[in-house]
């Protein structure tokens, strides 16, 4: 077998693995998450994703730096997701045993996703040059739109998508279990619970949009693109339960985040002007991370003192 077809098969037993392990173990009895338990399985899926990247240091370097780099720009972004998440749950008071639900199915969705955005994302960089440029323009753009806007909570009850799933289905006040959907007098209404995988699922698609670019600065080879964003993806569930525990303490993380939003448009804008080697972006990106974090310890927010 040849080394391309040996890491694709690799990455396919890992990721039905990790999926099992995933619905079965963590979570999988639809209970709530402790910090301690969501801390230990964060830390095991970054121990797999580092595993792997092993994996492929044994047959390709250039390709495992370039996965390490993608997987920790993923993993760094995917910290949006779950603040948008977390915002989502708490507006419709999602109870606790089903939010894990949620972002399972909302995850399965995310891995389809993916294919899809990558596949047209590597396409048209190899067809028309010219967009790399577009999508630079727009990382750097979302970059300083996102460092401007104010963290505040929004009003969910204005969301069109809302709007639009009360134009289909009349919605019920209350949660019935995990059912997405319940009979009532002969008429078929959708319960909260399928409003807010929904809603999941339509950030799953936005930060598709932006995350997608951000590993296409790096490389454009389908498999190093795909297997981080999955990666990053399949501890998603973990990464959520640990930061609702610790929401408020990382709060410049989103500085952080930004600029590298901006670092990322601004490599790709430069692209055919300067050669910015893999390495250092792995450097500059892990840096601004560490950073982001130790500067939220150093300096946290008044109400975290009280």
């Amino acid at each position: 077998m040849s080394s391309p077809t040996i890491l694709w098969s690799i990455f396919g037993v890992a990721v039905i693995a990790m999926l099992f392990i995933d619905f079965k173990l963590f979570s999988g009895k639809g209970k709530s998450v402790g910090i301690k338990e969501a801390l230990i399985w964060s830390g095991v899926w970054v121990g797999v994703a580092l595993l792997f990247n092993a994996g492929i240091m044994f047959f390709d370097k250039e390709r495992a730096v370039n996965f390490l780099t993608g997987y920790l720009i993923e993993r760094a972004l995917s910290m949006d997701n779950i603040f948008v998440f977390i915002l989502i749950f708490n507006f419709f008071r999602v109870p606790a045993m089903n939010q894990q639900g949620v972002l399972f199915w909302g995850i399965l969705l995310a891995l389809v996703l993916r294919v899809v955005f990558i596949g047209a994302g590597v396409v048209l960089i190899n067809a028309f040059h010219w967009t790399i440029y577009l999508l630079g323009a727009m990382l750097l753009f979302v970059g300083i739109k996102m460092l401007f806007t104010k963290d505040e909570e929004k009003d969910l009850s204005e969301s069109k998508i809302l709007k639009f799933i009360k134009k289909l289905y009349p919605v019920t006040s209350e949660y019935h279990g995990k059912k997405f959907f319940i009979n009532k007098d002969g008429v078929r209404w959708a319960t909260p619970l399928f409003v807010v995988f929904v809603m999941v699922a339509a950030m799953d698609v936005v930060f598709a949009v932006d995350s997608i670019p951000a590993i296409l600065a790096v490389t454009t080879d389908p498999f190093v693109v795909y297997t981080s964003n999955i990666f990053a993806i399949l501890g998603l569930r973990a990464l959520y339960s640990a930061i609702a525990a610790l929401t408020g303490m990382f709060h410049y993380l989103n500085v952080g985040l930004c600029a590298i939003l901006v670092m990322i448009g601004l490599k790709m804008l430069a692209t055919d002007l300067v050669h910015i080697p893999v390495v250092w972006t792995l450097v500059l990106v892990a840096l601004i991370l560490l950073l982001s974090v130790v500067v939220s310890i150093l300096f946290p927010k008044k109400e975290v003192l009280a």
